[in-house]
């Protein structure tokens, strides 16, 4: 289900699989769900002011809306009961972190902040890129933000990359897809819009 919110925001995925980043060497075996245009206008060397926003814990920006935060509400519960989460189906445990695949330059280099209002651990940031990645028992999760050019200066965009656990991840990330298109994303984006002037 797309409305008009959404596809404002919403990006084809050759956004994303065009563009130079090093996540595609480093990835290649995670499937592309989304990508969205976010809308933090500002210079060439702004990304690192957005991976702040991201990681803010006094705004907490994932969590910020009430449609998002009753479905995450939702979720965490939901998961407490199935057992999906906890640190024997996270990153280091039932799968390995990304940063065991980095290359030197990116391992040596800055890992950029871990998220306060998600699960989130940051793998590595570049001038133009940061990725984070979350696991469960659902899937392997990689959220990819980078910084591109876009008229007379840049902004941020989005994606998501997905590695399902199996049968079941793969039925649970078809299931949510509608939520997470329509409501979580959009309002996510609106709020990182309404926010990004107090990180400058």
């Amino acid at each position: 289900m797309e409305t008009l919110a959404t596809r404002s925001f919403r990006l084809p995925d050759r956004a994303h699989a065009d563009a130079p980043w090093r996540i595609h060497e480093i990835a290649p075996d995670f499937d592309l769900e989304d990508v969205w245009a976010l809308p933090t206008p500002g210079g060439p060397g702004d990304l690192g002011r957005l991976v702040r926003q991201f990681a803010s814990d006094d705004d907490d920006e994932i969590s910020s809306a009430f449609a998002v935060r009753t479905l995450f509400a939702i979720r965490w519960r939901l998961g407490s009961v199935m057992r999906w989460d906890g640190e024997r189906s996270g990153v280091g445990s039932r799968v390995v972190s990304l940063r065991d695949r980095l290359p030197d330059d990116l391992r040596d280099g800055t890992r950029g902040p871990d998220l306060q209002a998600v699960p989130f651990r940051s793998v590595y940031q570049t001038d133009t890129e940061w990725v984070a990645e979350l696991a469960n028992r659902t899937v392997h999760a990689l959220l990819h933000v980078g910084w591109v050019p876009s008229g007379d200066g840049y902004q941020g965009q989005m994606a998501s990359l997905v590695k399902p656990a199996g049968r079941f991840g793969r039925t649970y990330m078809a299931g949510i897809r509608p939520l997470r298109r329509a409501i979580v994303y959009p309002q996510l984006i609106r709020s990182i819009g309404r926010n990004w002037p107090r990180y400058a």
